[in-house]
């Protein structure tokens, strides 16, 4: 079930934290920056994943971390440009979104998670409109035995009552 919040993220008792960045990203804007910040492991481990498995855009790669936290990085845009992936990251595309949730329905179901977290994805630093990614979070997310809570407004420090959030 979809639920609609405003809070920090980074506070969320959620089993994971899923959010969309770019393969061999660099973690330079908005809530990455804020996910490298807080676990710089996890900034290192994507990176060597990166570089070793050149994923593409439309999936996504999961991170464990210190006393139980994990990290979804849906891969919703473009990569950098430029030699070695030097530059910034590329547009999200509705497609790559669309696969990457598809990917993190089949990893709820899978990990038997009871909740996770995530921000307005592709619509910041990615540049896809609300009313184009809201819809594809509803269809793949939405009929899950899982609580979903979609942090719509960040109020940085501030932890959302997610127990009391609405559908």
């Amino acid at each position: 079930m979809l639920h609609h919040v405003s809070g920090d993220i980074l506070l969320s008792d959620s089993d994971a934290i899923a959010h969309g960045v770019a393969p061999d990203d660099h973690f330079e804007n908005g809530l990455a920056f804020a996910l490298r910040e807080r676990w710089p492991a996890m900034y290192k481990d994507f990176r060597h994943y990166c570089h070793t498995r050149h994923p593409k855009p439309g999936g996504l790669w999961t991170w464990g971390g210190p006393e139980g936290v994990r990290v979804v990085n849906l891969l919703t845009q473009e990569p950098p440009s430029g030699h070695h992936h030097t530059g910034h990251p590329g547009p999200a595309k509705v497609k790559h979104v669309n696969h990457a949730l598809k990917a993190l329905a089949k990893l709820i179901k899978k990990e038997g998670w009871k909740s996770v977290a995530l921000p307005r994805i592709a619509t910041g630093v990615g540049h896809l409109d609300w009313d184009d990614v809201h819809p594809l979070i509803e269809s793949h997310l939405g009929s899950l035995d899982a609580d979903i809570y979609v942090y719509e407004v960040f109020h940085a420090g501030e932890q959302a009552d997610e127990s009391a959030a609405e559908s």
